[in-house]
């Protein structure tokens, strides 16, 4: 039969007798057995019973009387309590949240609140409308913090690992005889869906604990030059994107370097530094001007100044380095990746500016702005790609292209997909994954 407490002894028991040896003092006299009150033992002395708490008191194993027992007197005790265990099988619904709650535990139709103020540490919340379990690791009044341990679908799932693509936002190319602007740093995980166009081998997947909310972060394009006049304008760098959570180190993609420039004047300068560096603005006279670094693993250099006609070298690509003006000036290439199901290319470089042709020259492969010219602006990089701006001229319209936003993308099992996004990613299927598209910041949560 069920039973609810301490398994029952099966059978009788025969009452336990302590034979003691008086010694002309109260005690104590140490028993057999642990007795939790004085009623729980019958003492005789001289075969006189005597009256608990009265005539002795009890303390675990430990007799003590209240008046001398000696050597010749017979004295000895009975254990008549807790001779023979029983149990009792409580009727259906007797046992109730009320009781448990000594033990720590919370039956509710709700979610518990920072207010819920449960004790103690551990104290364990069942919603009773969708299964979710809660743990209270913090039990500050009107402070509480409870942890989700549970979804309600029966068990409590293990990590798992996603597959992504983190692509920063590119930088605008500079002006006049402006740099393109380098690409924003890229970061993928698997080399089944192409290898990060900066490292020599793909990264390993991120790990997901189902639970947590996963903070996504997609860097927005630097900012065009809307015009560039007699100072040297450098392009400005694109944002970070990164992807968070609070059981992995925060990964980020860095921002794409801005292109240079050159005021006919003389002042001249070198790209920026970013995930891709930004190209160089025309380097006359003879100044010696660099492309913009990029970052390990995340991109490449922009091309290095050059005087040929006035013209900005091409903006580090996520697949290779910007062009330097001599060779022709366009952004470097980006890279290809199956990630999201197709192959697309994102993450080119800007393409510098000529000053003596009616356009500037080529962006890189994968959505890089070309640069302007004597009838052109400077293109902007291609949105979510991560792509540089075009650099600008000195002729009319002299404006440098905007770099283009980034993107992130997670890609998982589908039998591991929650469903709960916020910022509206686009969700696809490719075979047994499930792919999430942020183009914009967000959040997914395992």
């Amino acid at each position: 039969m069920p039973f609810l407490g301490k398994q029952p002894t099966a059978g009788f028991a025969s009452i336990v007798k302590d034979d003691l040896t008086g010694n002309g003092t109260e005690g104590p006299y140490t028993l057999s057995k642990q007795v939790a009150n004085a009623n729980d033992i019958a003492v005789f002395v001289g075969n006189v019973r005597q009256e608990p708490t009265d005539a002795y008191t009890v303390s675990g194993n430990q007799l003590t009387m209240t008046g001398t027992v000696s050597s010749s007197t017979n004295f000895y005790v009975l254990h008549i309590a807790g001779t023979v265990e029983s149990s009792v099988v409580p009727a259906d619904g007797t046992i109730t949240s009320a009781k448990m709650s000594n033990f720590g535990f919370t039956t509710n139709a709700g979610d518990p609140s920072i207010t819920s103020n449960k004790t103690p540490l551990g104290h364990l919340w069942i919603n009773t409308t969708t299964g979710e379990t809660y743990v209270l690791i913090d039990a500050t009044t009107n402070a509480n913090v409870w942890k989700n341990v549970g979804d309600g679908t029966g068990g409590f799932p293990p990590p798992y690992n996603v597959d992504f693509l983190c692509i920063a936002g590119g930088a605008s190319g500079g002006g006049p005889y402006g740099g393109g602007g380098g690409a924003g740093g890229y970061r993928q995980s698997n080399s089944t869906y192409g290898a990060s166009g900066g490292a020599s081998s793909a990264e390993t997947h991120i790990t997901l604990t189902p639970g947590i909310v996963y903070t996504i972060s997609v860097g927005g394009g630097g900012a065009g030059h809307a015009t560039i006049g007699s100072a040297v304008t450098q392009g400005n760098n694109g944002n970070n994107s990164f992807i968070s959570g609070d059981n992995f180190t925060t990964l980020t993609s860095i921002g794409g370097g801005g292109g240079g420039g050159r005021w006919s004047g003389g002042s001249t300068t070198s790209g920026n530094s970013g995930g891709s560096g930004g190209g160089a603005g025309d380097n006359y006279p003879n100044t010696t001007v660099l492309g913009g670094a990029g970052t390990a693993g995340q991109g490449h250099n922009g091309g290095g100044g050059s005087h040929v006609g006035f013209q900005g070298s091409g903006g580090g690509g996520s697949g290779a380095v910007g062009v330097n003006a001599s060779s022709g000036g366009n952004g470097g290439a980006g890279t290809a990746s199956t990630i999201t199901g197709s192959s697309v290319t994102r993450a080119g470089g800007g393409g510098g500016g000529d000053h003596s042709a009616g356009a500037g020259a080529a962006g890189g492969s994968g959505g890089g702005g070309a640069g302007g010219g004597q009838s052109t602006h400077g293109v902007a990089g291609t949105a979510n790609t991560g792509s540089g701006g075009g650099g600008a001229q000195d002729t009319a319209p002299k404006t440098s292209g905007a770099g283009g936003s980034g993107l992130i993308v997670l890609r998982m099992p589908t039998a591991n997909y929650s469903g709960t996004t916020t910022g509206s990613p686009t969700v696809t299927t490719s075979g047994s994954d499930t792919i999430l598209t942020f183009t914009g910041s967000g959040s997914y949560t395992a």
